[in-house]
This record gives C-alpha cells, structure tokens and sequence, in this order.
C-alpha cells in the first residue's frame, strides 16, 4: 500500500499575510499573491499554502478557491509560533538602490529584528520607497521561512538618531579608523544591541567623533580590509548572530 504524501508539501508555497489566522478564519488573497499563486505556483482547490501573519506564526492552509485574480484559503494546521527573534537592529546608512535592496534582504534572513535606515552627510541616496522595502523583506522572510518580519524604520539623520538613542541599547559602531574586533565586542555584552554602518565614503570625521562620544557606543573593527557599505553590513551582523545572536541555539 503507497504511503500517504505529506501535508504539507515541502513545495509548498509560502505567504505573509496582513490577517491574523486562525482554524476559524478563511484568508481571500488577491492582487499580486492572487497572481503569483495562480499563475506561477498554478494552485488548485486542496493544494496546500503555508501562511504567515507576523501574529500568531506558521499555518498550513488548504486552497479552497482558485481564481485567476482570487484566491481562498482555509487555515488548518498551525505549524509553528512567531520565531524568537534577536534584540538586534541594523542601523545600515542609506545607500544606493541595488545595494540597500540587498541590505534588506540579507539583514531578513539573517534575523534582525529591526532595520533602521541612517542618512548620513556622505549618503548619496536620501529617501527610502516605503512600499519597495516592505516588499523586499517580505518576499526575503518568505525564502527563508522567516515567521517575523523585521520592523523598517523611516530613514533618520545621524544626529537625531545618536539624540534618541535608547540608553540600554549597546551600539556598536563600524569604525574604518579602528576599534575593537567584532566578534570579541560581540562576544561580551548582553541585551539589546545595534550596529551602525557608514555609508559608501564613510562617515566625516565630526560624524566619527559624535558616534565615539556617544556614551553608548562600541567602536569595533570588521577586519583589515575596507569594506563596501553593504559589505560591512551584512559580515557586521552575520559575526553578531554567530557570537551573540540565534546561531548559538542552532541545531
């Protein structure tokens, strides 16, 4: 006798949505997930969906109608909880588009919890697409199957973020001129934490002396060579989750 298939699938295709979910609650999904359903997964009634709200974590979910511009689904099993999630924010300087898009896809797979754009004078980009971003560390929480999304704070100036900086927050800070080495700085302080990263010239060096007398500041160095701003970020945070962060509960 063949063996039952599982269910779900592991290619089962994977969605964030803005409803809570529940056993009790049917999700109508339209617009683009719609499309990206019906046409490139090619869905149909009984297939299954996993769903996730950012609330109540993982569902596996049963296509109960398939249309071409809608699409419903019955949430059946809850298969996990909203992921723990690191205390940890990236505090990336803004930059240009390609390169900050990629920022934000790395930073959501790698775990953060909060991506917090730093315009800075050397910043050549100075806005921020909303839209864009939200789209972007979705589709990459969705790769990844990420059941949190990582909070996009509206970009700040340096000095209004050194200003309301959280005074229990460590903030270590990419230095070019030297600090620390990360993974040792990383290594020994606990609780919440952040890293800051310059832009593609750098922070000036009335920037460097605010952030360095900023009392909460860890000035820390990511190796000998000079790095690319999106560079520095993603190795930045990748050495914070393997001495600091959800790494070590890896199984």
């Amino acid at each position: 006798m063949p063996a039952t298939p599982a269910w779900p699938p592991k290619s089962a295709p994977r969605l964030f949505v803005e409803q809570e979910l529940s056993a009790d609650t049917p999700v109508t999904v339209e617009g683009n997930q719609a499309h990206y359903l019906s046409k490139v997964m090619r869905v149909a009634p009984g297939d299954a969906v996993i769903l996730c709200d950012d609330m109540t974590g993982e569902w596996a979910a049963e296509v109960i109608e398939a249309g071409k511009r809608r699409i419903v689904l019955q949430p059946r099993d809850h298969q996990r909880p909203r992921e723990a999630v690191p205390d940890f924010w990236l505090c990336p300087a803004l930059l240009k588009k390609d390169r900050f898009d990629l920022v934000l896809e790395k930073a959501t797979e790698l775990g953060a919890a909060r991506i917090a754009p730093v315009l800075t004078r050397r910043c050549v980009a100075d806005k921020l697409n909303a839209e864009r971003a939200a789209t972007i560390v979705t589709e990459a929480a969705e790769q990844c199957a990420r059941t949190a999304l990582p909070e996009v704070a509206a970009p700040a100036r340096l000095d209004a973020l050194l200003r309301d900086w959280p005074q229990d927050r460590h903030l270590f800070f990419a230095d070019e001129g030297g600090g620390e080495p990360a993974a040792d700085a990383f290594c020994y302080a606990e609780g919440p934490a952040a890293l800051l990263v310059g832009p593609e010239g750098g922070f000036d060096d009335a920037e460097r002396a605010a952030i360095r007398a900023h009392p909460a500041s860890v000035a820390i160095s990511l190796g000998p060579r000079i790095l690319r701003g999106e560079t520095a970020a993603i190795a930045g945070m990748a050495v914070w989750m393997a001495e600091a962060g959800d790494w070590l509960d890896a199984d």
